[in-house]
This record gives structure tokens, C-alpha cells and sequence, in this order.
């Protein structure tokens, strides 16, 4: 049944052809059911729901098991080889398809624990992408506070220096060293006193208002930093489902193709092994049983086909006859005249009627 031969001429013939069919109808069954495991796992990927992986893994075996029992039916054998190998051709190209379809989800099972590290390899990669792709949108804004927030503490730097310098001369005008180099607290010395105590003044101003300034400026570098690890959290899963069919098949790509070419031409072998058998094998009993009643249908119909051939002819030369014989009764033509003058009598008044209407 498998193998899609008429199981009542097989029950009629030897013991050798019936294991010949049951060997070609098991190798169907079995493609088939590899077909389902292939297809279920392949689907698990996608759903990743056993349920659903399962049912439609069955509905892709079955039909891939009608398929090649179709395949192998079809291939009937004949006195030609070549002409075997022809009809062969278009059906082999299909089983070499399918192989390849069957093959590669066992070989992403087989091959799963190397898939999967080079999968992590690629994550870990597209982690460090996508957070500096993230870090590029949150950059140039961060730096831009930083800066100021440097120009803001520079500028309290810069303060500071000038008012030490300052400390530093009324101080050395009081002890005689600079300036004046008269030793004591003179006007001198009381002026430039003044200037220092301005300009620390002015410091301390500068330190409040800097520091509410840079206070500002690094919570909305906290802001950012924040949205910024915001993003790479939400966008993380995202990366880390990227264990898909397709990216499966890409990451079975990089690994070494030799094992992979093997595989497929296991499943090759077994796809196109039932074909390869009725090419192989030699015209046998069940052939010529089945080869004997495709003749004798073929027969029956052309003996048909003729008859009705020569029952047309017959009834087309009758027909010429009984016409030719009709066309010289007069009876027959006074009859037709009559007809014809009462259907013009017929479309004379009608005409008149319509003419009248549109007159008025």
C-alpha cells in the first residue's frame, strides 16, 4: 500500500514481488515518518508549543509520505531505459528537494549543543552592539553636561588661584618680603587686604552657585544614565530570543559542512532509494500483470472510440439520405411556403404597429 502498487495483482503474484513493493512501501513509510520528527522539532523552534509542533508535524509526514508514494507510482517500467531515466528525472529533482527539506532540521538537532555556541557567540556580540548603539544616542548629550560641569569646577579653580594669589601679597606686603618691603599693615597693605577679601567673597558666591549649577547638571546626567540602562534592559530580551529557525540555520551555516553534506546525502540516499529500485530492478511479474490490463484498457477504449467513430459515419450517410428524399415531396414544400409567408405576414404587421407608435 505504501509503495503504491494495486495490491490485488500483488496478492496474485510470487513471493518476490511482494517483498520487492514491501521493501520499496517501507522505505516510504519510513521517509515519512523521518519527515515528522524533522518537521516537529523544526516547528518546536518556532512555536516552541509540543502541541502545536507535534500536529503539524504530522500533517507535513503525511504529506510527504502521499508525495513519494505518488513519486514511486508514477515511475512505470518499459523496454526503454532511457525512457525510464526520462520520467525519472523531474521526480528525482523533487526527492532531492525534499531531502534536503527533511535533512536540515535533524541537522540542527544533531548539531544543537554547537549551534547553540555559536547562538551565544552571536548574542554575546549583538549585546555589545546594541549597547553601543544605545550609548550613541545618550553620548554626545551626557558629554555636553560633563563638560560644563568640568567648565563649572574650572571656574572655581580659577577663583581659588586668584584669590590665594591675592592672600599671598597682602600677606607678603605685611611681612616686608614684596610690594613695599616695608614691614607692618600699612595702606598697602590694607588695599590689597580689601582686594583678597573681595575676590573671596566672590568665591564663596561663585562656589554656591556653581555647585546648585553642577548639582543640576549631574542629576540629568543621572536621568540619562538611567533611560539609558532603561533601554538596554528593555531591548535585552529581544536579544536574547534570537534562537529562532532561521537563525539556527544561519548559525548551522558557519559550522564546518562536511558532517551537514553527509547527513544530506543520507537522507538523499533514502529519499531517492525507492525511485532508484524501480529503475534498478527488472521488469517483473506484477509489471507485465499491470502492463496487461493498462493494454487491455487501452484496447477496450480504442475499440470503443472506433465504434463510435463508425456509428457517426453511419448516421451521417442516413441522415444525407432521408433529407435528399425530403427535399423533393412537394407536399412538403407547399407546407414550408405556407410557414414562411404566414411569419412575413407576421413581421409586416408588427412593423406597421411600431411604425404608427412612433408617428403618433
Amino acid at each position: 500500500m505504501c509503495s503504491g502498487a494495486d495490491t490485488d495483482i500483488l496478492q496474485n503474484s510470487s513471493k518476490a514481488e511482494q517483498t520487492k513493493y514491501a521493501g520499496i512501501g517501507g522505505t516510504v513509510f519510513f521517509t515519512a515518518v523521518m519527515a515528522f520528527i524533522a518537521s516537529s522539532y523544526a516547528l518546536y523552534t518556532v512555536f516552541d508549543n509540543y502541541l502545536t509542533a507535534i500536529f503539524f508535524g504530522l500533517v507535513w509526514g503525511l504529506l510527504i509520505f502521499n508525495l513519494d508514494r505518488f513519486i514511486v507510482s508514477t515511475i512505470k517500467k518499459s523496454d526503454s531505459k532511457w525512457k525510464e531515466i526520462w520520467q525519472a528525472t523531474p521526480r528525482i529533482i523533487l526527492a532531492i528537494i525534499i531531502a534536503v527539506v527533511i535533512s536540515k532540521p535533524l541537522e540542527m538537532k544533531i548539531f544543537e549543543k554547537e549551534i547553540n555556541q555559536v547562538l551565544l557567540k552571536q548574542k554575546n556580540e549583538l549585546t555589545l552592539a546594541n549597547k553601543d548603539q544605545i550609548a550613541a544616542q545618550f553620548t554626545p548629550e551626557i558629554t555636553a553636561f560633563q563638560n560644563e560641569i568640568n567648565q563649572l569646577k574650572q571656574e572655581i579653580v580659577t577663583k581659588e588661584t586668584e584669590s590665594n594669589a591675592l592672600y599671598d601679597t597682602y600677606i607678603s606686603e605685611a611681612e616686608g618680603t614684596a610690594g613695599t618691603k616695608l614691614l607692618g599693615k600699612g595702606p598697602v597693605y590694607k588695599e590689597k587686604r580689601e582686594k583678597h577679601d573681595a575676590a573671596l567673597a566672590e568665591l564663596q558666591q561663585l562656589k554656591i552657585e556653581n555647585k546648585t549649577k553642577i548639582t543640576e547638571k549631574e542629576n540629568q546626567i543621572t536621568v540619562l544614565t538611567k533611560q539609558q540602562d532603561s533601554q538596554v534592559t528593555t531591548t535585552q530580551p529581544i536579544i536574547d530570543g534570537f534562537d529562532g529557525l532561521m537563525a539556527r540555520i544561519n548559525a548551522l551555516n558557519d559550522l564546518p559542512w562536511l558532517p551537514s553534506f553527509f547527513i544530506f546525502l543520507l537522507f538523499l540516499a533514502i529519499e531517492t532509494s525507492p525511485i532508484l529500485a524501480k529503475l534498478i530492478a527488472p521488469k517483473g511479474e506484477y509489471d507485465f500483470k499491470l502492463q496487461d490490463i493498462e493494454n487491455a484498457v487501452k484496447t477496450w477504449v480504442t475499440q470503443k472510440v472506433n465504434q463510435r467513430e463508425q456509428v457517426l459515419k453511419a448516421d451521417t450517410i442516413l441522415n444525407e439520405n432521408i433529407y435528399n428524399d425530403l427535399a423533393d415531396e412537394e407536399e412538403l414544400y407547399k407546407y414550408k411556403k405556407q410557414k414562411a409567408r404566414e411569419i412575413m405576414q407576421f413581421q409586416a404587421d408588427a412593423f406597421y404597429k411600431s411604425q404608427k407608435n412612433v408617428i403618433g
